[in-house]
């Protein structure tokens, strides 16, 4: 089943409003805050559509309360992808998929940043995988969009602040119709 990107902003607005987990701030306003640090950050339409989209696969289960501590690790990079992938192409989706890696791979590289992760964060980190070793590592980096996800992960990282002030889902809206594929037209 695929969403229409009217679905996307009717999922916002009524699951958007639930706390993101371990955190102080509700999934609409940190995807919000996501964006509106990718916008700012100088990124094109399809890096802020996965900024805005990069945990909405979190909207799309109902394991309710904070998944990471029950154990679960609810694949959310992977959830979603499904459902947008009529849509949006990779470099939409790619930096969605890659998010959870890009953490991995941080890690390993960014001396301190494992350190600064939110408890949840830390928490999630262990039922995704853990810290990539150094193949892993390389291997993520080489990847197509890796570099994507890196930002849009920083960003994730930083979009966690109660009461920031950002534009509101109809703004970030129209990147995402800039970012979708291009309806076919039909030939004569």
């Amino acid at each position: 089943m695929s969403l229409s990107l009217d679905d996307i902003v009717g999922l916002f607005e009524t699951k958007g409003h639930a706390q993101y987990d371990g955190e102080p701030v509700t999934q609409l306003e940190h995807a919000l805050q996501s964006a509106h640090l990718a916008e700012q950050g100088g990124a094109g339409s399809a890096l802020i559509a996965a900024s805005l989209l990069h945990d909405l696969g979190h909207l799309l289960h109902d394991f309710g309360g904070t998944p990471t501590q029950q154990g679960l690790d609810d694949l959310h990079q992977y959830r979603c992808l499904p459902f947008l992938r009529a849509l949006f192409g990779p470099a939409t989706l790619e930096p969605i998929r890659l998010h959870v890696d890009a953490k991995r791979f941080l890690c390993a590289r960014v001396p301190g940043y494992l350190e600064a992760l939110s408890p949840d964060s830390k928490r999630s980190l262990q039922l995704q995988g853990g810290v990539f070793d150094s193949a892993q590592a390389s291997a993520f980096e080489a990847l197509p969009y890796a570099m994507d996800a890196v930002r849009l992960r920083r960003w994730d990282d930083t979009a966690k602040l109660a009461d920031a002030k950002t534009p509101d889902l109809a703004h970030y809206a129209r990147h995402l119709a800039i970012a979708a594929k291009p309806v076919a037209t039909a030939q004569p």
